[in-house]
């Protein structure tokens, strides 16, 4: 299992990927690796060659509710058919469409999302969602288990 952080630390919220998965041990439980990818989407699209049983992206999302609420979204990456391939893009529809043209599959693909406050050009997490971030941490650790868990039983 791969959990990627995802987001660009310049543009405030926005990096609330890469700030929850510094915070994460290297290994949160045994078959799981974790990656700040930033916003290096082609780096994911590559990695993503190699046969993973399961994506967790940590990423901020939209603002349409309620800064620092968090989320867990079951992605559905093979419905982002009119994504194009970007080498600089860190959508992920645009990773995904990547992973595609270069032969791979998308495995199944869990997000941990943050509402965000602002993605304005700036350094630091708003406080309500680096307030969240702690709790993103604890919510990733329970997602990667409920992920592994069919694999321990078999």
């Amino acid at each position: 299992m791969l959990v990627a952080g995802i987001g660009n630390i310049f543009l405030g919220d926005d990096g609330f990927g890469p700030e929850v998965v510094r915070r994460l041990p290297e290994h949160p439980a045994a078959g799981a690796r974790v990656v700040d990818y930033g916003i290096r989407g082609m780096h994911l699209a590559y990695d993503l060659l190699d046969p993973w049983d399961a994506l967790v992206l940590v990423d901020a999302v939209p603002d349409r509710g309620t800064p620092g609420r968090i989320e867990v979204i079951r992605a559905e990456p093979g419905h982002a058919e009119t994504a194009a391939l970007d080498a600089h893009a860190m959508d992920p529809a645009a990773v995904f469409a990547g992973v595609r043209a270069l032969g791979g599959a998308v495995p199944p693909t869990v997000v941990v999302g943050c509402q965000v406050e602002s993605v304005d050009e700036r350094l630091g997490l708003s406080t309500p969602v680096g307030d969240a971030v702690d709790a993103a941490v604890a919510t990733v650790g329970r997602v990667v288990a409920e992920l592994l868990r069919p694999h321990q039983e078999v």
